[in-house]
């Protein structure tokens, strides 16, 4: 609509919704100075009604977050590895979208609690977008999806009680030894960070690679901060967020505002498709990672944060990522728990945000997208250039699949059934050779961090625990004994 058809699009009248302008906004229309509120104010229960509604459902996890728009470059070529064309040439420049967030506390949560972070990156490609949804930790609790549920139960607020238990939490993890590289990782020195810049990304899960000849490569994705790892111990913590329960917000926004603008390496590391099946360890399996003496870091290229989102609820709290946004060159793995997330991100988007949440500015991609979707709830755009290509296939030139997109096939074989995830799995090693590398001061920490978790845990519950910290290392378990 151009200026002289609506004379209030550009000026400084205030309208309704509709454009309509408002005479006096600060009063509502009444019977009298006295009198009762008349119900033919439309502008009022406009007003009102928007209100109730300036609400969104909050992430079942991940709900407090804080983000930024950036940039992308590659500096390494590795085109032998993968077709992607976001990786096309060095010197290539991507805008992408991310989102940081700690996994357990709900929006009004303090930004410096002890919890894994969320790490996440919408990479706006003209193939299409990349959501790469990961954690600033390389492994997660879990290995089966199925315990996915359960897990983040444990980590939310008891029915009776409404608070945290710490019964529940540790119930679970002394009864999932899966979990018990993660709870080292969580209880360490790098359980709580500084900011969002002072932490490491990761892919986590298993990925691959499809290079233009057809061949498949296994691949992790790490993002190494340039501005160095740096955490809070829990007596640090408490003092932040006994002055401010935003101090991530603070950091991240104030550092853009001010041009300090942070970045992160993008290095991956890089499996042939058939070591898969010679590893002594499941190179699929979220709990576990590939050591990096057998496959190094390979360096790719680099992101900053350059810009703040001019309107937060539209940028990071609509902002939309799933593993199922995928580009050609890049492709998914056997990681059962990646399976998952392929649906559960995007049916969470699609109930929280709504049915056609990817053509919100911040999730649309910038290269054309064409589909036969109709309809639905708030259907506000169409793509229809050809009203009678609305099927497929069609007479009319609509848009036709492109068969030289398609992945080599996954080798894989087996009989369905519910395999238990946890026979024969050694859920001890990598948590050993981890314990191993911290120095004494680190060690001291660990056990102190998990021994002051687990107040009021009942004792059976600790003990159960001990015993898994025994089969890691006797130190680990006595440390967290001398601790209790």
């Amino acid at each position: 609509m151009s200026e002289a058809k609506c004379p209030f699009l550009h000026g400084a009248v205030q309208t309704t919704t509709a454009g309509n302008p408002i005479a006096d906004n600060q009063n509502s229309l009444t019977a009298g100075a006295r009198g009762p509120v008349l119900l033919q104010d439309y502008q009022l229960i406009e007003r009102l009604a928007h209100q109730n509604r300036e609400r969104i459902p909050e992430r079942v996890v991940h709900a407090k977050g804080w983000g930024a728009h950036g940039t992308f470059t590659v500096t390494h070529d590795i085109t032998q590895y993968t077709r992607a064309r976001i990786f096309g040439e060095i010197g290539k420049q991507t805008p992408l979208l991310a989102r940081f967030s700690t996994v357990a506390g709900e929006l009004g949560a303090a930004d410096a609690e002890r919890d894994v972070r969320g790490f996440s990156l919408k990479f706006y490609t003209e193939e299409g977008n990349w959501d790469l949804v990961g954690n600033n930790t390389p492994v997660f609790f879990i290995r089966d999806p199925y315990k996915f549920p359960d897990f983040i139960h444990t980590q939310k607020r008891h029915p009776k009680t409404h608070l945290r238990s710490a019964t529940a939490m540790w119930d679970y993890w002394s009864l999932s030894p899966e979990a018990l590289h993660q709870v080292t990782i969580l209880m360490s020195d790098r359980g709580i960070p500084v900011s969002p810049m002072h932490m490491d990304g990761f892919g986590s899960h298993t990925y691959s690679f499809i290079s233009a000849e057809g061949e498949r490569y296994w691949v992790k994705f790490h993002f190494k901060t340039r501005q160095g790892k740096v955490n809070h111990t829990n007596e640090e913590a408490a003092q932040v967020i006994g002055q401010t329960r935003e101090s991530y917000q603070e950091a991240l926004f104030g550092a853009i505002e001010a041009g300090n603008y942070p970045a992160w390496d993008l290095k991956v590391q890089i499996m042939p498709e058939t070591d898969a099946e010679k590893t002594p360890y499941n190179p699929f399996d979220l709990t576990k990672v590939w050591p990096h003496a057998d496959y190094p870091l390979i360096p790719v290229g680099t992101f900053e944060l350059n810009r703040n989102p001019e309107n937060y609820f539209t940028d990071i709290e609509m902002a939309a990522f799933s593993p199922s946004n995928i580009i050609p060159g890049i492709g998914f793995s056997p990681d059962k728990v990646l399976q998952a997330r392929i649906f559960s991100y995007a049916d969470a988007h699609r109930y929280r945000l709504g049915t056609h949440y990817e053509a919100l500015p911040v999730n649309a991609p910038k290269c054309p997208v064409n589909h036969y979707h109709a309809d639905g709830p708030m259907r506000f755009f169409t793509n229809f250039s050809n009203p009678d290509a609305y099927y497929e296939p069609n007479s009319f030139s609509g848009p036709k699949q492109a068969p030289e997109y398609r992945e080599p096939p996954l080798k894989i074989s087996g009989d369905a059934d519910r395999y238990d995830h946890r026979a024969g799995n050694d859920d001890y090693s990598q948590p050993r050779a981890l314990f191993n590398l911290f120095d004494e001061g680190q060690k001291a920490r660990l056990c102190q961090n998990i021994a002051g978790s687990m107040k009021g845990v009942p004792e059976f519950i600790i003990e159960r625990a001990l015993s898994h910290f025994e089969n890691i290392h006797p130190d680990y378990a006595s440390g967290i004994r001398a601790g209790l």
